[in-house]
Order: C-alpha cells, then structure tokens, then sequence
C-alpha cells in the first residue's frame, strides 16, 4: 500500500488535487481511499454523489463511496468526546476521590488541537485498510501540516521526560509512600495510559515515516507561494521529511497572444523550472474557473499525471544527518544537517544536556545528540550549500585518551 500525504500553502488548492489524484489513481485501475479532515467535506463534492451505503474501510474508520473511490472524513468532535468520555472512565477513582463531577459527552466541545490527534488516529487506521492499493490524505495548509506531522515524535518525548522507564520502580513504592504522605498515590491508570498513548503514537510515527510513504506539496507558482514553499520545506527538512513531488498547480497555457496572459504564463514557467531541483514538478493545468465535480477534475490538464508512481515516489531517501570524524586534520566532529533554503537568520541552536534544540524559521525540533558528540562540546556552527555544519571539539575530560 503507497500513503500519500498531500499539502500546501493556503489556497493552493491542495484538496483539489487531492481529489483529481485519487480519481485519476481509481481510472488507472487502482483501489483507492481518499481521507480528508475538512470541515465541510469539500472532498465529497468535488468526486461527486455517494455510490452506496457506508462501509467500514478498516476497524475504526467508516469510508463511502462515490466516484470509483471510497471516501472518510475524519470527525474530530466526535473522536473528542469519545477519547475524553473514555479517559474520564478509567480514572473515575481518581475523579470521585477529589471530587469532580464527570463531563458528559453532549457537553463537550473539542479543544484546539483536537483535530491534529483525530487526523494522525485516521492515519494510521487508514494505512491498515484492507484491500486497498492507495491512502490520498488532503493534509492542513502547509504551516499545521508539518506540524502535525511532527507531534508523534514530540508527544513521544515528553511523555519520556514526564513518565520515565523508572516509573516502574516507582510502583513498587507507591503503597509505602501512600502511607507515607497520608494521599493517595497517582493511580495505575495513570500509566497504563501513557503507555497506551505512546503505543498509538509510536504506530503513527512509524507510517509518517515508512518507505511506503510520500509527501506532496501543491502551490500555485508565483513569489508568494515561492516564498511560503521555502518555509514549508525547511521545516520538512528538520523533521527528515522528504518531499516526492511538488504539483505546480493553476498552471495558465503557454502562447498567449494576450500580454496579460503572457506574462502570468511566463512568471509560473521561471518559479516552477526553480522548484525542479532534485525534487520532481508536476504541472496541473488552469481549468478557466474552479472545478466543481468529478467531470472538471477528469479535464484538468496533467491530471493523469498525478498518479503515483510507486516505488520510486514511495520511498524517497531519508536523509540522514552524519557524523565527520575531522580530529586528524581540524580536531572536532562535524554534524551534518541538511537544511535545502535556510538562510543564517532562519537558524538557531541551543545545547541543553544530551540534546540539542534547533530552530529553522518557525520550527523547532529537540534531538538527542549521537553518542559520540554527547562527549563534546558546541564549538560552533556554518551554514554552505544547503547544509549546518555544527562543530562538537572532544571534551579532554569525557573523551578517551590516545595511547
């Protein structure tokens, strides 16, 4: 099975080409799942009426068909309150013992953020679906979709720092320190919790980051978009996120006798020839107006060649960020970060302990530091050819001697 994830600056029409994807996929012979978390379920009215009853698509995810693919929605509200109505549930004891009084489902109202976790949960239920060849996900505008990809991995970490390994040490204590302190200790529900939290974000973690998996980024060429993409990759860039394809959308003819028209033609044509670096640029053509339904999206031109062409858009390469061992000629290690775009001032890095925090535009990642560099220290930093370059000089003290 090929997950794609596809995204862009706002107003790229990133669900458009979500939809005229996944029916050029299901055209070409291809069983296909398209999955949105669109209020509104501008989705469905783009591949048009649904063509039978709803069906369960994988256990948790109930899908439609309509227009030769079969199409979920991603509820977030509702996932809200079943996720929350559950938790009150297995700490009620917790709860009577203060005192509080439970919520009741009909009273909730999702919280901000609510929708990134009910996304990342149809994810992974989706790139389980049986019997399916291809997952298109209409991802948030570029800016929430990097960081929602990013917030298994975060998640992840913090529940590390605030429910360590040694909590299960911890347990054993509890009945004595309970006596102890006169209170109760925290509940074992507590834990069993975070457990089963970093067990449904490890899953998901591990389909962002699968060989089967690709991104897309849609953006109409232009200086705007131009700018917008660059920020948007960067942040891919430091999450390890590569990028498969950029469709070049609203793409205006070439040959205009019109000036107007013309000069549109030609500033797309220099934006998108800048974008086809080493990434892949798919051209979609202008339709003239909005397309309202399957038959429009079926007369896009380059339409047929969004189909993806698995596995060599599945599985672009990770790139990894290596360790140079340069003490023979400069006396330091080097760790190499590739960052495509970034300028100087985008930058910033900070070494707390075993980690370092790095910071590109509005991004931020915490990474733990490889084992050799945890013995050095930051001795300083240069940006060439789309790559930090960070220097660790060994600590005398941490670093063994040479004999």
């Amino acid at each position: 099975m090929h997950t794609l994830l596809i995204t862009g600056p706002g107003g790229a029409g990133r669900t458009t080409v979500a939809a005229a994807t996944a029916l050029a996929a299901a055209r070409a012979g291809q069983r296909v799942l398209l999955l949105s978390g669109d209020p509104g379920d501008p989705v469905a009215a783009l591949v048009g009426e649904p063509g039978g009853q709803p069906v369960q698509a994988a256990p948790g995810l109930t899908a439609v068909p309509a227009g030769g693919v079969l199409v979920a929605r991603v509820d977030s509200g509702e996932e809200f309150r079943e996720e929350l109505v559950a938790l009150q549930e297995r700490g009620s004891a917790l709860l009577g013992m203060v005192g509080a009084r439970p919520l009741g489902a009909e009273e909730l109202t999702e919280l901000p953020g609510a929708e990134q976790f009910a996304l990342l949960r149809a994810l992974r239920r989706a790139a389980a679906a049986p019997g399916v060849d291809l997952v298109v996900v209409d991802m948030p505008p570029l800016h929430r979709a990097v960081a929602t990809l990013a917030l298994p991995a975060q998640l992840r970490r913090y529940l590390a720092r605030l429910l360590p390994a040694e909590r299960q040490a911890a347990r054993a204590l509890r009945p004595v320190l309970a006596q102890l302190a006169g209170v109760p200790m925290p509940a074992q529900w507590l834990y069993e919790a975070a457990a089963r939290w970093d067990e449904e974000l490890a899953a998901v973690q591990a389909v962002v980051e699968a060989g089967t998996t690709s991104l897309r980024l849609v953006a109409e060429p232009g200086p705007g978009a131009d700018a917008a993409l660059r920020t948007g990759l960067l942040g891919l860039a430091l999450e390890q996120l590569p990028v498969g394809a950029i469709v070049a959308n609203r793409m205006v003819p070439q040959g205009s006798p019109d000036p107007w028209l013309a000069g549109i033609a030609a500033q797309q044509e220099k934006y998108a020839a800048q974008w086809a670096g080493d990434t892949p640029v798919l051209p979609l053509g202008h339709l003239g107006r909005d397309p309202l339904g399957p038959e429009d999206l079926t007369r896009l031109p380059g339409a047929e060649a969004l189909v993806p062409q698995a596995p060599a858009e599945a599985s672009p390469a990770r790139r990894a960020w290596v360790v140079e061992d340069r003490r023979a000629d400069d006396g330091v290690l080097v760790w190499v970060v590739p960052l495509p775009g970034a300028h100087k001032r985008d930058l910033d890095l900070v070494r707390r302990g075993d980690e370092l925090l790095l910071a590109a535009g509005p991004y931020r990642r915490i990474v733990p530091l490889p084992s050799a560099l945890r013995r050095c220290t930051v001795s300083g930093a240069a940006l060439a050819d789309g790559e930090l370059r960070i220097r660790f000089t060994p600590d005398p003290d941490l670093w063994p001697r040479r004999p």
